[in-house]
């Protein structure tokens, strides 16, 4: 059995499919064709032995005398010319109406129906190579009348019956072979096609979706796959974007660093720079280690923008954002910032979180001008930063979210255009949104909102020291 399926493992599917079907249907035959010949044997040899019965019975009753004289009554005599008649006495004397040829086979069964040991008999036996049917019914005391029939016609019918059971079953075996591999090979075009399509695809990396036909389930699974491949695609492109877009903007402080590391190197030649100008040209460099060393986080954080959240906690966004505050107005001390939070529980990461709020003040700060505030409010799970700064272009609002996106004002600013799309990773990740508008004082408005459900704290509005009012 082993390596029958081992051996059909390696046949084609279709071929395999037509196999099995073959099998089925010559299993299905097989069973039809015995139960079709053993219920007509059953029917035709019940259907003899009641006549036969029924003939013994009725020559038995005739009045044609004593049942001795029976043994002298030719055959035709109770209607069948094929009938072999004996009386047999009990003992184990025969005597038929023309001798031993025309009696029929005798035994034990029959012997003891003569000596009522038994009420009838019925039996195949042979006699001289054919066989015949016997039965044996009681014919007066100590006598039994013995009829036997020949079984020729019903091993005919039988005969036919295989021959004809075992031609339509080849034809039925053939046939289901040839539907079945005929059907599979049909059914199995898609998935050949898909096949060529995944070897195509790992061959030459061409993401080529595959045209689809019908609404079956191999419909869905041509559309699954082109949906993949779609979803590669992007990712691709995406991978690229990210690639070219790292590049450029790793090349401009790396370039700084090589122009200012090879005029220390030179002036250390030439006798060295003064203190003053060593100084900062040094500080220059940190600033740039700085820059790029951010930058390098950056693009770790957005490599994992498809990653699920690890280990997700129950948390304040408002304990978040008021630690994100603390941090920031370090950072840019010549900003105030008024904090407006109420407390709203949500599930996630509270690292990831802590980065994009802090991306968020940052942002602000970055574009407020000295002494002016940063408004941050916190209400029903939306997080609104707004600030006094320029504002954001009607242009530039659809993609200030996006990787590497800067505005021609931002330009010359420090920053490589990520943290902003942190943000939206982040929000994301967690179910939520981000949205950018200008605020009601001229400023920027950043806004993001994450699910989650109340608490029942109280708000907290203590704005920060020096700085104004909290909002209503």
């Amino acid at each position: 059995m082993s390596r029958l399926r081992s051996r059909l493992s390696r046949l084609p599917l279709h071929t395999r499919v037509g196999v099995l079907a073959a099998l089925g249907v010559g299993v299905a035959v097989l069973l039809t064709a015995l139960a079709a010949y053993t219920t007509v044997r059953i029917q035709l040899t019940r259907s003899v032995d009641e006549s036969l019965l029924d003939r013994a019975r009725q020559a038995v009753s005739s009045p044609l005398g004593d049942p001795a004289e029976l043994s002298r009554i030719p055959s035709d005599a109770i209607l069948a010319a094929d009938l072999r008649v004996a009386l047999l006495a009990a003992n184990n004397v025969a005597s038929s109406p023309f001798g031993a040829r025309s009696a029929p086979p005798l035994g034990e069964p029959e012997l003891a129906v003569a000596r009522g040991m038994a009420e009838e008999s019925i039996r195949t036996a042979d006699l001289g190579g054919r066989s015949y049917r016997v039965v044996a019914v009681p014919a007066g005391r100590g006598s039994a009348l013995v009829l036997g029939q020949p079984t020729d016609t019903v091993d005919r019918v039988l005969g036919t019956l295989g021959a004809v059971s075992l031609v339509a079953g080849v034809a039925g075996i053939g046939l289901a072979a040839w539907a079945g591999a005929s059907i599979a090979r049909t059914g199995l075009r898609p998935v050949d096609r898909l096949t060529v399509a995944a070897e195509h695809v790992a061959q030459t990396g061409r993401l080529d979706p595959i045209e689809v036909d019908g609404d079956d389930e191999i419909a869905r699974l041509t559309r699954a796959f082109n949906a993949m491949l779609t979803a590669l695609s992007q990712a691709r492109l995406r991978q690229r974007q990210l690639v070219a877009d790292a590049g450029h903007e790793l090349r401009t402080p790396l370039t700084s660093l090589r122009t200012n590391i090879d005029l220390l190197a030179q002036t250390d030649r030439e006798g060295g720079l003064e203190p003053v100008e060593r100084s900062a040209l040094i500080t220059d460099v940190r600033a740039q280690l700085e820059e790029l060393s951010a930058l390098v986080t950056d693009l770790v954080d957005l490599s994992r923008e498809d990653a699920p959240v690890a280990q997700p906690q129950r948390l304040d966004l408002a304990d978040v954002v008021r630690d994100a505050l603390a941090r920031v107005r370090r950072r840019a001390p010549a900003v105030t910032f008024s904090a407006d939070l109420r407390p709203w529980l949500v599930g996630g990461d509270p690292q990831l979180l802590g980065r994009a709020v802090t991306n968020l003040l940052d942002n602000a700060a970055k574009w407020s001008p000295p002494q002016s505030t940063v408004y941050v409010t916190l209400r029903d799970g939306t997080l609104e930063v707004c600030d006094e700064g320029p504002g954001i272009a009607a242009a530039d609002l659809p993609h200030v979210f996006e990787r590497f996106y800067r505005s021609t004002e931002a330009r010359s600013r420090p920053g490589a255009g990520l943290g902003l799309a942190i943000v939206r990773a982040a929000a994301e990740r967690h179910g939520g949104t981000v949205s950018a508008g200008r605020a009601e004082r001229g400023g920027a408005r950043l806004t993001m909102t994450l699910p989650g459900t109340p608490s029942g704290a109280a708000p907290d509005e203590r704005p920060a020291e020096g700085s104004s009012p909290a909002l209503a």
